[in-house]
């Protein structure tokens, strides 16, 4: 099962596997810390879910869903 960015819930965290950086929008996220092998946390989104607000590494980014499309991840899962 193949999962992107744009699919994680409120709350879930997850690992970044793969990004495709064939667009310009991606690159400039990736330069803010949204790399292969980082944790990143899904943490609010604005009304209609339109751009969702992730962490990584304590520092929020707001990314466009249509750009999370980009980021292939492993989502984290919690034994509680």
């Amino acid at each position: 099962l193949i999962m992107t960015l744009k699919e994680l819930n409120p709350g879930q965290s997850a690992t970044i596997d793969a990004v495709d950086a064939r667009q310009p929008g991606v690159v400039r996220l990736m330069v803010l810390g949204l790399i292969e092998g980082v944790e990143v946390q899904y943490e609010n989104s604005a009304i209609g879910g339109d751009p969702m607000e992730v962490s990584v590494h304590g520092t929020a980014i707001s990314v466009r869903r249509q750009q999370a499309d980009f980021f292939r991840i492993s989502p984290i899962t919690t034994n509680v």
